[in-house]
């Protein structure tokens, strides 16, 4: 019945709350953990996720964490008449408070070798949050931002510290994607009228991405992707050219044998491997992106349509499948969900 009612792609309340269960089953679980922390001594080594992290240390990993959390403020902010509002409050009240959140900050401070830690996919989801609460007119939201600010900031002065330094974009299809991270930066820095954060990363999208043509997009995918690291380029240039230069651009640098082949959906052969369910995340994050380059280029060309008709067909085909696998795709895939509903035009 579920399967069935998402074909809509209209987040009802009903919807919302079956999606809002994983991450609610998942915030407050601390193992199976991947903790991604690098130990310094052998008392470092003992610490506990939750003594690591104290407001993200559920759903596996911190960065599932922490877009968990921003699908729960989504659903909050945008679903009205949510039935576990109450419950779903009370879980980021507890994660959102200036103690625990002051302790994320923290672990960023006292460990060297902390600063590339979640560097940029946690880090972009981090201000995906801040930017869904910041731009939320409720008072309890707003304590929550004012809570988050000091972590949010830590975050933007390590990515400004970063971007000089990456000479080279990461352009895998999984966690280190530089297309990604900056989509979701650029968001956040246009939201809160961050001029200079936003200024750098312009800059650098350019950089890397302006003369880009022809790219190989037709052997996409790798066998754990959950990002198409080709239109994660052209949903970030889409935000940093004018409609008639990206129109243009996106002509030199997508083949139609490549954008072919990135309607087709993916094979997922076994939910139950943690790497291999990537592979359900594709489909969301695929459909999002055509959602938005669609947008971008002229609305009556049949390309867009194409675009609009595939990312609805991998939606459909993905949704099914968020809450019917194991632990491996729950503790992540509703948040992609979320968003890429979020993306479909109305």
């Amino acid at each position: 019945m579920f399967a069935v009612l998402l074909l809509a792609q209209i987040l009802t309340p009903e919807i919302a709350t079956r999606l809002a269960e994983l991450p609610l089953h998942c915030i407050r679980q601390e193992y199976p953990n991947k903790t991604g922390h690098t130990t310094e001594s052998d008392g470092d080594a003992r610490l506990t996720p939750r003594q690591l992290h104290p407001a993200f240390y559920g759903c596996l990993d911190w960065h599932s964490s922490v877009h968990g959390h921003w699908m729960l403020v989504r659903l909050l902010k945008t679903t009205k008449g949510l039935p576990k509002e109450t419950e779903i409050r009370k879980v980021l009240a507890e994660s959102f408070t200036l103690e625990a959140l002051a302790g994320e900050v923290r672990y960023f401070e006292s460990y060297k070798l902390a600063k590339t830690f979640e560097r940029t996919y946690g880090w972009a989801w981090l201000l995906k949050l801040d930017e869904e609460l910041r731009t939320w007119d409720d008072p309890q939201a707003q304590e929550w931002a004012l809570n988050l600010r000091p972590l949010t900031k830590f975050v933007v002065g390590l990515w400004s510290a970063y971007l000089p330094k990456q000479t080279y974009p990461n352009r895998t299809g999984v966690h280190p994607n530089t297309a990604f991270g900056l989509v979701f930066a650029l968001d956040w820095a246009r939201a809160v009228k961050d001029v200079s954060f936003e200024a750098q990363i312009v800059q650098r999208a350019k950089d890397y991405y302006r003369t880009n043509t022809a790219v190989t997009a037709f052997q996409e995918p790798d066998g754990t992707d959950f990002l198409s690291p080709n239109l994660e380029v052209a949903d970030l240039m889409r935000r940093v050219l004018s409609a008639g230069e990206f129109a243009e651009w996106f002509n030199r640098f997508m083949t139609a044998a490549g954008l072919s082949n990135l309607t087709k959906p993916p094979v997922v052969s076994d939910r139950s491997d943690f790497q291999i369910v990537h592979l359900d995340g594709l489909y969301l994050s695929r459909a999002w992106c055509l959602y938005g380059i669609a947008q971008s280029l002229p609305q009556k060309s049949a390309r867009a349509e194409n675009m609009r008709a595939a990312a609805k067909r991998l939606i459909d085909a993905a949704l099914p499948n968020v809450t019917g696998g194991s632990y491996g795709g729950e503790h992540w895939l509703a948040s992609f969900a979320v968003y890429a509903l979020s993306q479909a035009p109305r």
